[in-house]
């Protein structure tokens, strides 16, 4: 180059004009084609990721759903009351707690969907484990003192008159097994591999959630975001819709199908002795989730940044709550993450977040709801069950085809709604706490769909068909049957015909049987045959009564309401987190969804379940027997007491969350007014930069290429 422009001088001094040089022509920019391609791939990356989120969500759900329909079925295996199948429920909580805080900030700087694919694959082993008991455990026995089959040679009277004919279970001994060596029974403590199971979903779940919304907001569309997370949600409602109906089905196969004669089973479905196939559910339940693990090896640590937050590290709404801190450390997706670094700034990240006077507020709201609604979704199939008289497999499968629908519907609108309102902080706010008050009034009206107890003798009547109540087991003792040597532990109820169920045939008074297995008829009863009933009326079959019209007509009212407050206080489902979101720090966004799955599951998913069962468990009338003679699974609860403690503990605490839901919406109005006397002091100068960005972001969709995959573009799943 030198040389040309000496030349050029010398041409010019001698009056010749020199050829002009031209320099080498530019590149031509990619044609349009390529920049086409290249935002299709990007898109496709994050649809990848939303559907294999979505089915790692479904998975979960699934898992999880299912566990609640086994509630009864696990225990009555397992002979425990309802206070510690709450504890094996909150084992789930438990292995959040273990390792939630530390995956959701040190996870925010490493591989995200590789972290949330391992949390997969340790839940599909976590759900195995909780399935291996019952190939150890051996068959189960349940107490009864029916013939199995005609041709059986033992013949014992239901009515022993002496110790010598006394039935097994009589005297108050253990009716199945004696108590000596009842401590090494295999079976005895099996139920512990649940809970470690259980323990195991818990840690595996723990990446899904916090780091899967977070990678969905940090580089989808502001305005997209809130539809998507709602889409993520809806679809993983879909996963309570089949495990609920894998509950049914399962709970409607004996739990040792294929090894027993299913004509020697005298108990059906609707018995409080029914136990179902439970551990088939899990097995599918698990290779299900073991499924799900896989796409997430197989997606980017991060993607490119849409041009609406590419030139802003926080949201305009965001300004409103979050001051920066001019010493805080960021760790960008182009920077390599220095463990050492991200340690040392966990703790002041930590302060940061729980100064948020929104942050903490709206996490208090959320503790004392989600005790609400722990509690309730744990034992609404068993409250089916014992308020309405319905089987386990039937309030499963209404759960799962009526309710949860109804939910996954109310999530997806909440989003939607969201979206195309384009509702701001103090919008999603108003919107979550009118829709939770709506659900609240329509919920007291549970309590006026009530049902009368079942007519048990000597726990909910007399013996002469008095209405009453009495947890005292001297009350089953009558005239009637004082000539019979009966247990008053035993939990073999037939049905007189009196329409009066009666704990057992000896209790009733019956002397002789006929036929056998379901088939078994008492006769010449004597309780059945007391004044008040008909005439020649003295015999009584298997199983308890089931005339309970009020019932009858009063659950589908029930079950309407139920889907109507369920669709309304779901709407404030998706309004909600997107509240959580736009009121941290872009940077802590992952810290604070796992701080709140931490406290929630730490003050709500643990204990809920645990006070919830132990409160219940006071309302029972009769508990059966465990393999070593204790209290095992109870039989039948005070129908009244239970709808009170259920609903009145229900509704009690999401009152008490409503006095931190007006405090979050007057805060929020404060510094939205604070906010607005500065702007209008500062002369508006808040709008003019935003207009600025907007038309830098309008002019750089001409110079970035194929990186941004967002750029005037909408994506809909």
């Amino acid at each position: 180059m030198p040389r040309h422009f000496i030349m050029e001088s010398s041409q010019k001094e001698h009056g010749i004009i020199p050829w002009k040089i031209h320099p080498p022509p530019k590149e031509k920019p990619l044609p349009r084609s390529g920049q086409s391609n290249g935002r299709q791939s990007c898109f496709a990356t994050l649809k990848m990721f939303l559907m294999a989120l979505s089915f790692a969500y479904f998975a979960k759900a699934l898992s999880g759903s299912y566990m609640k329909s086994t509630i009864t079925q696990l225990e009555r295996r397992f002979d425990i009351p309802s206070y510690l199948i709450g504890v094996i429920d909150g084992s789930f909580e438990i292995g959040n707690l273990l390792v939630i805080a530390f995956v959701s900030y040190f996870g925010a700087k490493l591989h995200r969907p590789k972290m949330i694919g391992a949390g997969c694959l340790i839940m599909s082993i976590g759900t195995f484990l909780i399935a291996m008991p019952h190939f150890f455990i051996g068959r189960y026995k349940f107490e009864t003192t029916t013939r199995s089959s005609a041709n059986s040679t033992s013949y014992l009277s239901p009515c022993p008159a002496s110790s010598d004919q006394t039935v097994p279970g009589a005297m108050d001994k253990p009716s199945i097994i004696t108590s000596t060596g009842c401590e090494k029974e295999v079976g005895f403590s099996m139920w512990i591999y649940v809970f470690l199971g259980n323990v195991l979903r818990g840690i595996g779940e723990t990446p899904v959630q916090p780091l899967g919304i977070s990678y969905i907001d940090d580089f989808a569309r502001e305005e997209d975001a809130a539809f998507y997370i709602g889409c993520v949600q809806t679809i993983a409602i879909i996963g309570p819709v089949f495990g609920f109906l894998l509950g049914s089905l399962c709970a409607r196969i004996f739990v040792d199908i294929g090894f027993v004669d299913m004509d020697s089973i005298t108990i059906a479905p609707g018995d409080a002795r029914w136990v179902g196939a439970w551990w088939l559910g899990y097995l599918i339940a698990g290779f299900i989730t073991l499924l799900s693990a896989i796409p997430f090896w197989f997606l980017p640590k991060s993607m490119p940044i849409p041009d609406t937050r590419r030139n802003s590290k926080t949201f305009p709404e965001q300004s409103r709550f979050i001051k920066e801190s001019p010493t805080e450390k960021k760790y960008g997706n182009e920077e390599p993450a220095n463990f050492t670094e991200i340690a040392k700034d966990f703790v002041p990240s930590l302060k940061s977040l729980l100064v948020n006077p929104v942050y903490v507020l709206y996490l208090c709201v959320t503790i004392i709801q989600f005790n609400s609604l722990i509690g309730m979704v744990t034992y609404k199939p068993k409250y089916i069950e014992q308020h309405y008289g319905q089987s386990a497999s039937k309030a499963n499968f209404l759960i799962g085809v009526i309710n949860i629908p109804a939910v996954a519907l109310g999530i997806f609108s909440g989003g939607l709604l969201m979206k195309k309102f384009k509702l701001s902080v103090m919008g999603a706010a108003k919107f979550v706490l009118g829709t939770s008050l709506l659900g609240y009034v329509l919920s007291l009206f549970f309590f006026a769909m009530g049902c009368e107890n079942a007519t048990v003798a000597g726990l909910t009547v007399s013996y002469q068909g008095i209405k009453q109540a009495s947890f005292h087991e001297n009350a089953l003792l009558a005239d009637c049957n004082s000539g019979c040597i009966c247990s008053v532990k035993q939990w073999d109820p037939v049905c007189g015909d009196n329409g009066i169920t009666y704990i057992s045939p000896c209790l009733a008074g019956c002397k002789t049987l006929s036929g056998s297995g379901k088939n078994t008829v008492f006769d010449d009863c004597r309780c059945v045959a007391e004044p008040g009933s008909s005439l020649g009326n003295d015999s009584a079959v298997l199983g308890h009564c089931q005339q309970r019209e009020d019932c009858d007509r009063v659950f589908p009212y029930f079950l309407a309401l139920s889907v109507l407050s369920s669709f309304v206080i779901s709407l404030g489902g998706t309004p909600g987190y997107i509240l959580l979101m736009r009121c941290i720090k872009p940077e802590l966004k992952s810290l604070a969804l796992g701080f709140h799955t931490l406290a929630t599951r730490t003050l709500a998913g643990i204990p809920a379940p645990m006070y919830f069962g132990a409160l219940i468990d006071t309302t029972c009338l009769k508990w059966g027997n465990n393999r070593c003679g204790g209290r095992g699974a109870c039989r039948i609860y005070d129908t009244s007491a239970y709808r009170i403690v259920y609903l009145g503990l229900t509704l009690g605490l999401r009152t008490v969350s409503y006095f931190f839901c007006f405090a979050v919406l007057v805060l929020l109005k404060r510094q939205y007014k604070h906010k607005e006397k500065s702007d209008l002091a500062n002369g508006t100068a808040e709008v003019h930069p935003l207009r600025k960005d907007e038309s830098n972001s309008f002019n750089s969709e001409h110079l970035i290429r194929t990186a941004d995959c967002y750029t005037g573009k909408e994506t809909r799943l």
